[in-house]
């Protein structure tokens, strides 16, 4: 039995690549991974990016 390889989720791909250069360039390759992958941001990457974020219970 062969292990599927995870797919990142598209959307939180191209939010990351969405972003401009200066915050792209202090997101660490860890953060970026979980970002993609998991189903939660970690902490350290949320307060890069939290100004693009759009809240859920707007």
């Amino acid at each position: 039995m062969t292990e599927q390889k995870r797919q990142p989720n598209p959307a939180k791909v191209a939010f990351l690549r969405s972003l401009p250069e200066e915050i792209k360039a202090t997101i660490t390759g860890e953060e970026a991974e979980q970002f993609m992958y998991g189903t939660d941001i970690p902490e350290s990457l949320y307060y890069k990016i939290k100004d693009f974020l759009i809240e859920a219970d707007q």
